[in-house]
């Protein structure tokens, strides 16, 4: 199950004019590192939100999330409660609805999510970019290793499915080394102006910014 909820029509037919960052990438690639960094630049920035995801595990060290059952979580899909939303790895992942009153007030929501939902999140919104955050094979190996997170599954089948990420980007970051630079250029792409050149296209197609350090 994976999914987006149907956006308010603008006259695009999308739901704007705010901005969604999508940001995707295998686990150990380090999203969760990175999102803190930008987070702590953004602090105080009221034109930015960071919306805490709902997933039906329990909130760990790893990622701050919204812990609800699954029954309560089908409520709340039922509902209508939910902008985005996608099942990985046993789990059900949730994004509140109030991200669409954020991007109708012209503000940029970044969340982390599931790369199912792209051409969903960019047929139905009229502001996306998609930063996919990925590390060299060996790195994310090393980092899950050391996690050791029973709902990370099996390593072997994630690290296979790490290389479709990137294809799907519009800017891709490597984080290997020293993550407070990585961090910063993803806060970079937060904070640009939402009427500024695009990085990338909605289309997927186009020119490509990619950030490999």
């Amino acid at each position: 199950m994976s999914g987006i909820e149907p956006a308010s029509a603008t006259t695009s037919g999308k739901l704007g004019p705010g901005r969604l960052i999508l940001v995707v990438g295998p686990s150990g690639a380090g999203k969760d590192t990175l999102l803190n960094v930008a987070r702590r630049e953004c602090a105080g920035d009221d034109r930015v939100v960071f919306p805490r995801r709902i997933v039906t595990r329990e909130a760990s060290a790893f990622e701050d999330n919204l812990e609800m059952s699954v029954s309560a979580f089908r409520q709340a899909l039922s509902a209508g409660e939910l902008a985005l939303h996608w099942e990985a790895h046993g789990h059900d992942y949730g994004v509140p609805r109030a991200i669409k009153d954020d991007i109708l007030a012209g503000r940029t929501v970044v969340v982390n999510v599931s790369r199912t939902i792209i051409p969903a999140a960019r047929r139905d919104y009229a502001n996306v970019i998609v930063v996919a955050i990925t590390a060299p094979a060996d790195v994310l190996a090393e980092r899950l290793g050391k996690r050791h997170r029973p709902s990370d599954g099996d390593i072997g089948e994630r690290l296979h499915r790490a290389v479709t990420e990137d294809a799907v980007a519009d800017v891709t970051i490597v984080n290997v080394g020293d993550p407070e630079p990585h961090g910063h250029r993803l806060a970079d792409i937060i904070k640009r102006p939402i009427d500024a050149e695009p990085i990338g296209s909605n289309g997927g197609s186009g020119h490509v910014d990619r950030h490999h350090d």
